[in-house]
């Protein structure tokens, strides 16, 4: 389960700066469209969001508490790009993506237990 928290906050770390660069790619059309479109800044939110995810899910893969962290991150950047894809049709994707993860690390933190007389080591 570590290895796989590790593996899945490296692909969230990488996957930030395509969702952010693409975000910004449809920031400009959204201007440029004038229309009133955000599907740019709700791609930067997502970005961001993944990126705190990938950060909080490596630096704290061995605990409960920061796959409970990573899930509820992952659930909201998925809800947000899911719901609010815009002319930016990618962002689809990527929120499915996060909501995947969100699954992915609700499993971890319902399988992880608490070892009997471990209550006092850090």
């Amino acid at each position: 389960m570590k290895t796989a928290k590790l593996v899945i906050g490296i692909i969230s770390i990488v996957l930030t700066f395509l969702v952010l660069f693409q975000s910004c790619a449809a920031g400009i059309g959204d201007a440029m469209m004038n229309e009133g479109g955000t599907s740019g800044a709700s791609g930067m939110l997502v970005g961001i969001m993944m990126l705190v995810s990938g950060i909080v899910a490596i630096a704290a893969r061995k605990s409960k508490g920061g796959a409970i962290f990573c899930t509820v991150f992952y659930a909201l950047a998925g809800l947000i790009g899911v719901s609010s894809s815009g002319i930016f049709k990618d962002l689809v994707i990527w929120g499915g993506l996060c909501l995947i993860f969100a699954v992915i690390f609700l499993v971890f933190s319902i399988k992880t237990q608490k070892e009997p007389g471990n209550s006092d080591k850090v």
